[in-house]
């Protein structure tokens, strides 16, 4: 377990982040948007346990509890709680994470075994948009953008322009290594640029501390590599996990989960062999040279 607990950043009057360290496997960020008469969650956690955490934290924060809900994408780190604030909260996502939260299922469970979820429903949202959809909390107003495949294929952004705040879901993982597995390498570039572009100051990531837009310039800095390193170990016939396992990491060995450089090269293959960006890969291949890379030892769950 982590040593530092789950902490409660306000970032503006009507803005506040909801970190949990380290913000490795599945310790992921969330944050919530109120007016004091209604408020907006983003996201929920991988835990019955943790997401009653996070709705403590809000009522210690004295606000409502939440009317409506946003996920970032489909990722049961970001999804589990949903339950534990529905009926009464509507869930928000984008048309792909409605679709892949159902054909997920308890994927968690079955990636972690040993992990005590606690009672979960798979709770999927019930609106769903295809490109962007603006929500208002008073007079906070909250605009969802859809990125194209990058982390998944129904990624959310949850940018509030006025406040110059951005919640990136998984697009960015401050200190940790990103992951595309289940999305695009080449997307998750093209998703940066959107991200830059919005001006946000703040940055929420879906994992780690609270940063700014220098975490974009990081992540593309690190999926260039694996662009790169992609090319010419294909080239030369190697398997994702010979490659990740001669791979010189350099600036990026001090990134938490560096076992995801072989998952990444999954995707990198899979676009260079030229299927389609988001096409569906074998996650127990992924997961099973992840542990490999791990020295036969699993990746943990942090929850």
């Amino acid at each position: 377990m982590p040593a530092t607990d789950p902490y409660t950043v306000r970032l503006t009057p009507e803005v506040h982040a909801y970190v949990q360290p380290d913000g490795g496997w599945c310790l992921n960020n969330a944050g919530f948007i109120s007016d004091g008469g209604s408020t907006l969650l983003v996201d929920t956690t991988a835990t019955e346990r943790r997401t009653h955490q996070l709705r403590d934290a809000l009522v210690e924060t004295g606000v409502p509890l939440p009317r409506t809900i946003v996920n970032t994408h489909h990722h049961g780190d970001h999804t589990y709680g949903n339950g534990v604030f529905v009926p009464e909260a509507t869930v928000i996502g984008h048309d792909s994470c409605r679709s892949e939260q159902f054909a997920a299922g308890h994927q968690l469970h079955m990636v972690w075994p040993q992990t005590d979820f606690g009672d979960i429903t798979i709770t999927a949202p019930t609106v769903t948009y295809n490109d962007r959809l603006t929500v208002h909390v008073g007079a906070v107003e909250i605009r969802v953008i859809h990125p194209g495949p990058a982390h998944t294929i129904g990624d959310s952004i949850v940018h509030l322009p006025e406040q110059g705040i951005v919640f990136t879901g998984d697009l960015v993982f401050q200190g940790g290594t990103p992951f595309v597995p289940m999305g695009s390498l080449r997307g998750s570039l093209r998703a940066l640029d959107l991200l830059r572009s919005l001006d946000a100051t703040v940055v929420v990531p879906g994992h780690g501390p609270i940063t700014d837009p220098s975490a974009f310039d990081a992540t593309e800095s690190y999926l260039l590599y694996v662009t790169e390193l992609a090319r010419t170990t294909h080239a030369k016939g190697l398997s994702p996990l010979e490659a990740a396992r001669g791979a010189d990491l350099g600036e990026f060995a001090e990134l938490r989960e560096s076992e995801r450089l072989v998952a990444n090269l999954h995707r990198a293959y899979a676009e260079l062999d030229g299927l389609p960006e988001g096409s569906p890969l074998d996650v127990g291949a992924v997961f099973g040279d992840m542990t490999a890379m791990n020295g036969g030892v699993p990746v943990a769950c942090h929850a």
